[in-house]
This record gives structure tokens, C-alpha cells and sequence, in this order.
């Protein structure tokens, strides 16, 4: 078996290779002498130098990652080109542990590659380094060269030339502007020693110890400090990912709202999970801004409350029922009907053809009443073991609560995890053919992924249709900071499939009753602007409530920087009159470096 090490370069030259399917020629093997960090570096994304050999390439350590898959350390010319678009800065891999330290001064001798962090499928950038490097050491105790300072006046507003047909091929090839957009901008201090200064923290810590800042502060805020991913062509540029190039153990447990006070400075890195990474060898001070956990109005005796909470796995042998709970009942006041995302079979990841889930569900209702909550009921149907997508053997589903004081359920036989549910029409009302039923499980829309769950309930003698929905992920799009702008969605094709069967089942409902109360609801796993949006609510049979919220309120899931919506509950037309209902985004999740899901539930209070 091949060493780590020999995977790693196999991977360089992979990588080396296919950059030149985007159209950069890369020169053949041969020496190169009298090399800088510059020259290697270039005016695009792709060294000139890429599988060549450089000798004694001259720069200060800046800075030294002893720790995981990419072990190296960070050069920089302490004397500087005048060109803006070439960095000065380059990191060199060695596999083990480095032998040098910050402040050494050092020339490199070694082959110029480009790795690609995820793999060339990814379609990530690369990050330019020089790989199997014989290593001088000339002085000790040098000063580092002076950061660059990264702030609201040096990133520009533009992210990237994603309107140039050459940059949905690839941006590799084409020329840096650092100073026209804003990825152009950080390339051309890839490997550089940066610093922000008194940042505030746009997404928490998470559980390795990064977390998100923006250098912009004023740029799309949220109300509670983060900052709102608001289209496809605002990608917000102020947002950079922070590490801790030394001892995570003092890293910062920061929520949204705080701020890094002070300099935070090291080497500019780029990884796959978020682009490009301030490796922090200095860190601000954290300084708390206060931020609390929301919770929303108790509904009154003639508004009906439906919420949609993805529980994130819940089985039986977690820990958090009680956490969940106490949302439940003292954040969300109790909603007359819960539509869960994520419950898990009643041994959770365990494989072995268990699909039941009523110990998960009666553990949370007895968690619930525990807090203080009612006792609610339950409904759902059971998908055919390891059909529905989600982690392997947990057979993730949505599931119906609700509060039988309030609400009332009208069970119909006939549903099944393989029987499609019908729309009928009896004595000029609409009703379902079964009550819980799945909406067309059959459909190749729903392959390898939930099924929505629909349902019909009566509130004060009215009959409202529920749809729990959880769409197909985003997993395997490229990202913000991909090499292909504007990156590939390639999940949306099954979202847009998903949206376009759900809007079709809303219609048949208000074929058959042109007034008929439907909500639709879940997690969308898309965002309130999208083409799955738009299909959902295609001929205004639904609308996304969520769009009622100014928009410094509409997100529910931080990713990146990026407070976004991802989970949604859809009105259709009888249901959204001015004034006859409440929305609320209810954050007690995403913002926070404790967790018990990484989505904030969502609520809509309705007067019928």
C-alpha cells in the first residue's frame, strides 16, 4: 500500500494535470533557478512554474501547520514585486512534521504542483505549493513580513466574473483583478501572512474549531449580527473562514454577534470546506455581544400554530429529548401542530431492517410533557427500510405531532410507504384518500430520499391539509468559491423534481376546493429566492411565509458566513391574507456554538 505521503503527490499530479483541461498549458519538467514566490505564484490561479523544479526559493516562515493531511509550513518574500495580482507567498508540503520555525529564513528547493483540497471533482480551486522540498536553513529570528491587512476598503464588491463565459469553463485561466473582485483579491494573497482587525462573528464555532467572520460589517446584517445570503449574485464578500494554526484547546466558543476583538493574523490558506482560511497564529480577544436563544408568541385560542423543526437524527440513544423538548414547548409556546424532520427509526443508525419509530417519537412526547408541554399525539408512516436517504440504517422521516386538545386528526386508512395518497372530492369538498398518506413514493423525484407526508387535521371545525416535506441536500455542489463561476447546483435537478410533485398535489386539493386550507412545510433544503421555490409556489398555489419577514430576519441555518433559509412552511391562497397570520423564524440554533440542530424551527400562527 502507498504511504500518505506518495498518495498525497499522486494527488499533486493528478491535479497538475487536469488544471490543463480548463486551458492552462502547464510546462514541462525542468529546473528553474533565480525563482521568487512571485514568479511561482503568477497572475492567475495556476503557477506558471506547475511541474517544474525550482531551486533555492528564498522566504521568511510565516508560519508552520505540524497537524493533519497537510503538513508544511508558509514562505514569504520579505521584498515584494509591484504587481498586485502576484502573491508573495506559497506553502510548501513535507508530508511530516517540519523541522523550521517562524522567523526562519530558508530557501526551498522542490517541484511547483497544484493540489486541489476535495479532489478534482469538488471543482475547488487549487492551492498552489512546492512538494518534495529539499529545505536550507540560512538565519533564525527574522521578523515576519508585515501582514496584509484585509478590511471593507481593500475587498471589493464584486465576488467574481461569474457573468464571463470563460469563468463558468473555469477562472484558473484568466487573469487576477484583485482589485475589481473579491476572489480575485484573496488568490492574490494566497500563502501571504494577513490580519483582520476587531471582526465580528457572522457564523460560530463549530465542532472543529472554526468559525466565520465578516470584514464588512455593514454588508446585508442580519438583526442579530450575522449576515444574510440574500441571492445568487450576493455572495457576500466580507465573509472569511478563521483557524487556529496552534493549539485548538484555546480556541474561541464563539456565537453569531460576537467579535474578535484586536488582530487576528497568520497565512492565507485555502481548504474544501469554505474556500479561503485566515490559519491563525495570532487570535483576538473574543468579546461576548450577548446574543440569546429566541422564542416566539403563544398562539390565542383562534389562531392554529404549525412549526416544522428538523430534529437532526433523533433516535432513542441520544441525549438531547430534553433540549428538544424545552424548545418545544418554552421557545416555540407549544404549537398546535410539529411537523419533525429527521426522526430516526427506533434503533437509529443501526442496520438491521428496524423502520419503526414510535420509541423515538413517544421519547420526545414524554419529554415534552415533562417540560411542561402537553401531551401530544403522533402520526407518520414508515418508509421501506433504507430507501429514504440520511445516514445508513437510521430511516430518517418526517412525522406529524400534534396537541389533541386543540387539534384533531382524521385518520384514514389506506396509507402505506408504497401507496401514493389521493385527492377526492366529496359532497364539494376536498379530501384525502388516506390520512397519513405519501405523496407518490414511486416517483423517481424521491429516490434515495423522503417522502412528504400529508395529512389532514381540523381546528375548530376546519379542515386544514398538512405536507411535511424534507427535500434532497445540497451535498456534492460546488461551492461559493469553486473554480466554476457560477458553481454547479447539481442537487437542485432533484429538488426541482420534488417542488414540481408537491405543487402538483397542492393542485389537485384545490382543484377539488378552490378554498382548501394547505401548508406545506419542512426542510426545503433550498433557499426562499430559488427555482425550487418558485416551483413550489408555481401558479400561486403556495407562497413562502418566510418572505413575510424583513429581510435582515429571513434565515434559518448558518453555513459558511451565510445566514440562509432553508427550512420553509408555503401557504396557499385562502391561508395568506394581510393580517390573518404570523410568521417567525425562531432562533435558538444556528447561531450558536452549542447546538442541538443546526436549523432554527419556524413558525406561522393562523387565524381561520
Amino acid at each position: 500500500m502507498p504511504s500518505k505521503s506518495s498518495a498525497r503527490l499522486a494527488a499533486l499530479t493528478v491535479a497538475a494535470v487536469c488544471s490543463t483541461v480548463s486551458g492552462v498549458v502547464l510546462t514541462s519538467p525542468a529546473h528553474a533557478d533565480g525563482v521568487r514566490i512571485h514568479d511561482i505564484q503568477g497572475t492567475t490561479r495556476i503557477s506558471p512554474y506547475a511541474g517544474r523544479q525550482v531551486t533555492d526559493v528564498a522566504g521568511i516562515v510565516t508560519g508552520v501547520r505540524g497537524y493533519g493531511s497537510s503538513k508544511g509550513f508558509w514562505i514569504q518574500d520579505p521584498a515584494p514585486d509591484a504587481d498586485p495580482a502576484t502573491s508573495e507567498g506559497v506553502f510548501v508540503f513535507t508530508s511530516s512534521a517540519p523541522k523550521v520555525a517562524a522567523g526562519d529564513a530558508v530557501t526551498v528547493s522542490g517541484t511547483v504542483s497544484e493540489y486541489v483540497p476535495g479532489g478534482t471533482s469538488s471543482g475547488n480551486q487549487s492551492v498552489t505549493e512546492i512538494t518534495r522540498p529539499v529545505i536550507t536553513t540560512v538565519s533564525t529570528g527574522n521578523a515576519l513580513p508585515a501582514p496584509t491587512t484585509v478590511d471593507a476598503r481593500s475587498v471589493p464588491d464584486a465576488y467574481t466574473p461569474a457573468g464571463d463565459p470563460a469563468a463558468k469553463n473555469s477562472v484558473n485561466g484568466l487573469t487576477l483583478r484583485p482589485k475589481k473582485y473579491a476572489l480575485d483579491y484573496y488568490e492574490s494573497l494566497e500563502g501571504m501572512n494577513v490580519r483582520v482587525a476587531d471582526t465580528r462573528v457572522v457564523t460560530a464555532t463549530d465542532p472543529y474549531t472554526e468559525l466565520w467572520v465578516t470584514v464588512k460589517p455593514h454588508e446585508n446584517p442580519t438583526r442579530r449580527g450575522g449576515t444574510v445570503y440574500g441571492s445568487y449574485a450576493s455572495q457576500n464578500t466580507g465573509r472569511l473562514q478563521i483557524q487556529s494554526l496552534g493549539s485548538t484547546a484555546d480556541f474561541p466558543a464563539a456565537t453569531v454577534g460576537d467579535t474578535l476583538a484586536g488582530t487576528t493574523a497568520g497565512p492565507l490558506d485555502y481548504n474544501q470546506y469554505g474556500g479561503y482560511t485566515l490559519v491563525a497564529s495570532e487570535l483576538g480577544t473574543l468579546r461576548k455581544g450577548g446574543l440569546e436563544r429566541e422564542s416566539t408568541h403563544r398562539q390565542s385560542d383562534r389562531e392554529l400554530a404549525v412549526a416544522t423543526y428538523n430534529v437532526e437524527n433523533l433516535d432513542p440513544s441520544d441525549d438531547t429529548f430534553a433540549d428538544h423538548a424545552a424548545a418545544i414547548v418554552h421557545h416555540l409556546k407549544s404549537p398546535d401542530i410539529v411537523s419533525l424532520e429527521e426522526i430516526q427509526d427506533n434503533n437509529g443508525a443501526t442496520d438491521d431492517g428496524t423502520v419503526a419509530a414510535d420509541q423515538t417519537l413517544g421519547k420526545l412526547i414524554d419529554a415534552i410533557v415533562s417540560a411542561g408541554g402537553p401531551r401530544y399525539e403522533w402520526r407518520g408512516i414508515d418508509p421501506v427500510n433504507d430507501q429514504d436517504g440520511g445516514e445508513p440504517g437510521g430511516n430518517i422521516r418526517q412525522a406529524f405531532l400534534f396537541n389533541p386538545e386543540r387539534v384533531s386528526f382524521t385518520d384514514r386508512a389506506g396509507g402505506t410507504s408504497t401507496t401514493a395518497v389521493g385527492v377526492e372530492k366529496v359532497r364539494g369538498k376536498a379530501r384525502l384518500t388516506a390520512s397519513p398518506g405519501r405523496i407518490d413514493p414511486a416517483s423517481s423525484a424521491w429516490e434515495d430520499s423522503r417522502k412528504p407526508l400529508a395529512g389532514e387535521f381540523v381546528f375548530r371545525g376546519r379542515t386544514v391539509f398538512v405536507i411535511a416535506n424534507h427535500f434532497a441536500s445540497k451535498g456534492g455542489d460546488q461551492g461559493l468559491t469553486a473554480q466554476y463561476q457560477p458553481p454547479v447546483r447539481g442537487s437542485e435537478t432533484q429538488r426541482h423534481a420534488q417542488a414540481t410533485e408537491v405543487n402538483g398535489f397542492v393542485k389537485d386539493i384545490l382543484k377539488a376546493q378552490k378554498n382548501a386550507r394547505v401548508i406545506a412545510l419542512g426542510d426545503i433544503n433550498d433557499f426562499e429566492f430559488s427555482g425550487t421555490a418558485r416551483l413550489l409556489e408555481d401558479d400561486g398555489a403556495l407562497w413562502s411565509a418566510i418572505k413575510s419577514l424583513p429581510k435582515s430576519e429571513r434565515y434559518t441555518y448558518d453555513y459558511q458566513g451565510n445566514s440562509q433559509v432553508l427550512d420553509q412552511i408555503l401557504l396557499s391562497p385562502s391561508l395568506r391574507h394581510p393580517g390573518r397570520y404570523a410568521y417567525d423564524s425562531v432562533h435558538i440554533n444556528a447561531e450558536f456554538p452549542t447546538q442541538i440542530s443546526d436549523h432554527d424551527p419556524q413558525v406561522v400562527r393562523v387565524h381561520l
